[in-house]
């Protein structure tokens, strides 16, 4: 069946007829459509293998224990909302001749294809058959259904074909967006939208995330993405799993999509290794190798770990908005993001740079030099190391200081700080002041302003003119930048988690091709977005954080365990249910033969068995 939508728009000519509405299945979500179907006028009663006569008492409506007495109610329609895991149960049981021959059955469970084959297995052909699924829930939902999707399938009109619309205008009254899709169709798409969000959510709940003081607006949505999955239960995933073909194909590509960017990080890893291997000739033996470096920078013994400490990240008048001269080394997006705010804050701009960026600059009214001695030599009271944390170690290394002057302060504004850190230590002479920067934003996320985005800082040493230090800050601080004081080692601990973390997870999807589906759900649309955000940004930058942040190997350990968990129990309750079925298709003899033992599904199989 082709998709057909409807306005999202509340339609007037909804007709609004009132019904009878029996809930088999009183949870959470059946109660949240209830709630809706009240306030519209509907007469709704009630019945559930829990008790729930007290929540129906307070909502004005009756509940019943007995399905019998249920059924002799006489619901115009019943709609089927307990957990997929019972369904089955539950139609079987159900005294379908004590229904009236014209009772439609809607049901609203996650998957579409499986309920619906139930529904016309079990049912009388008298009986309609409306399957539904509701894109949305109490969290997503409490604030109006306006615009959220309503997939449905008339699967069979039974003989009061008018009560599929009349029931459908409930949504249709809340200004929902109707989804007309077979249920095939909602399945496919489904195994994308719902099953791969419920995963990932599932994946970094094992991971047991948390806020940290330089959250980036990308691991915030993880955060949410987190929260609002696992409030779900399991049962509600592992039935996304369970009846939905597609749902095997879906967690094979993210195992493989894992798999790859792991090989991709440390293919790279080896290739850096043995390239640096290759170099060690004795000229260069003097100079310091990246392995004493990355020694030194995680090992560091000449400072304890600096307190956060944060600043108020309203625009402060206070700010002393001094005119400095910064020289940007390395004008890739991110320096020219930068300097656009510096040059709107009167700030003198020169910039170098490996690529030729000379017309770009040009444009921006700042001067270009190819030549780094010709750099200089223009005396930049300020220099931001703003290049590939890749090209940083040969950039600064081969850098004419002695053509600077002695007071010259340093900034890095690399994604990772323990690594920068120790290299300008080592390098720079004594009088250089040092600064480690992190502004946790891009040009993306900063677009339309920083103010309110964490910019992190360490004073590491303030050379001969501490005062700079704080003159560069109140560039962010003028911006109303949220000013966080931070060790590079805290900064580098806390980034593994929020961005090494976002961007491994953004990566993986990206592996995925994943597109937008008619029926997109907003956690769904949250991972589609991550993953734009996120290799919008160059592969460097992502192996930069966890090349140079001795965290991000636990990181990526500690991911890979979380999946392999997630996928465990997930196959595991499958060989349990598969298990179960074998026995009860068991003749009664072999079930109480003592003599005969029962070891495996493999045995039960008897001849169909084959050895691998």
């Amino acid at each position: 069946m082709a998709v057909k939508e409807e306005s999202n728009a509340k339609s007037t000519q909804a007709q609004t007829i009132k019904l009878k509405i029996g809930m088999l299945g009183f949870g959470s979500f059946g109660q949240f459509l209830a709630n809706t179907m009240i306030k519209q006028g509907h007469s709704i009663i009630a019945t559930s293998r829990s008790d729930y006569t007290h929540i129906c008492e307070n909502m004005g409506i009756q509940f019943f224990r007995d399905h019998d007495d249920f059924c002799e109610e006489h619901p115009e329609v019943i709609v089927l909302s307990t957990s997929i895991l019972s369904a089955e149960e539950t139609m079987r049981s159900l005294p379908l001749h004590r229904l009236k021959r014209n009772t439609l059955f809607v049901d609203v469970l996650s998957v579409k294809e499986f309920p619906r084959q139930l529904l016309l297995q079990v049912l009388p052909q008298e009986c309609g058959i409306l399957c539904t699924h509701p894109m949305f829930g109490p969290e997503s939902g409490k604030h109006g259904w306006a615009s959220l999707p309503l997939v449905y399938d008339k699967v069979r009109p039974g003989l009061s074909p008018q009560k599929c619309d009349n029931f459908l205008n409930i949504f249709r009254a809340e200004g929902c967006r109707m989804v007309e899709m077979s249920c095939a169709e909602h399945d496919r798409h489904a195994a994308e939208s719902q099953f791969i969000t419920h995963t990932v959510g599932r994946i970094l709940s094992q991971l047991n995330l948390e806020s940290t003081p330089i959250n980036t607006k990308g691991y915030e949505t993880l955060l949410n993405l987190t929260n609002n999955t696992v409030s779900d239960s399991f049962d509600l995933y592992y039935g996304l799993f369970m009846y939905n073909i597609n749902s095997t194909d879906q967690i094979e590509k993210l195992d493989c999509a894992f798999e790859a960017i792991k090989k991709e990080l440390h293919g790279q890893l080896h290739h850096v290794l043995w390239k640096k291997m290759l170099q060690k000739l004795p000229e260069q033996l003097s100079k310091p190798s990246f392995d004493s470096l990355a020694a030194k920078s995680y090992l560091p013994s000449n400072y304890m770990a600096m307190a956060v400490k944060e600043e108020s990240n309203a625009k402060s008048t206070r700010v002393q908005t001094k005119k400095l001269k910064i020289g940007m080394l390395g004008f890739g997006n991110f320096g020219q993001f930068l300097a656009n705010t510096m040059i709107k804050q009167g700030h003198s701009i020169i910039a170098t740079s490996r690529s030729d960026y000379t017309h770009i600059c040009e444009n921006m009214g700042i001067q270009f030099f190819r030549d780094r001695d010709d750099f200089c030599e223009e005396h930049p009271e300020v220099i931001v190391l703003g290049t590939s944390i890749l090209s940083a170690e040969e950039t600064m290394r081969s850098l004419p200081l002695h053509r600077l002057k002695r007071n010259t302060l340093f900034v890095d504004v690399l994604s990772v700080k323990e690594f920068p850190r120790q290299l300008l230590l080592q390098v720079l002479p004594q009088e250089c002041g040092i600064l480690c920067t992190h502004p946790m934003f891009g040009p993306e996320s900063g677009k339309h302003g920083w103010a309110g985005l964490p910019l992190v800082y360490d004073k590491v040493r303030p050379g001969l003119s501490p005062q700079k230090c704080d003159d560069f800050l109140n560039i962010f601080g003028a911006e109303g930048c949220r000013m966080v004081e931070m060790s590079c080692a805290e900064h580098d601990r806390h980034a593994a988690e929020s961005q090494f973390i976002t961007h491994t997870v953004g990566r993986i999807l990206s592996q995925l091709n994943l597109e937008p589906t008619p029926i997109n759900t907003k956690g769904y649309e949250t991972l589609l977005n991550l993953t734009k955000n996120t290799v919008s940004d160059s592969f460097d930058l992502y192996y930069g954080l966890f090349m140079y942040n001795v965290n991000s190997t636990d990181q990526i350990e500690k991911l890979d365990r979380a999946f392999e968990a997630v996928k465990k129990e997930l196959h595991g309750r499958l060989h349990q249910a598969l298990w179960k079925q074998m026995l009860q298709k068991l003749p009664e003899k072999a079930l109480t033969n003592p003599n005969k033992e029962i070891s495996s599904p493999a045995q039960l199989a008897g001849s169909t068995a084959r050895p691998c």
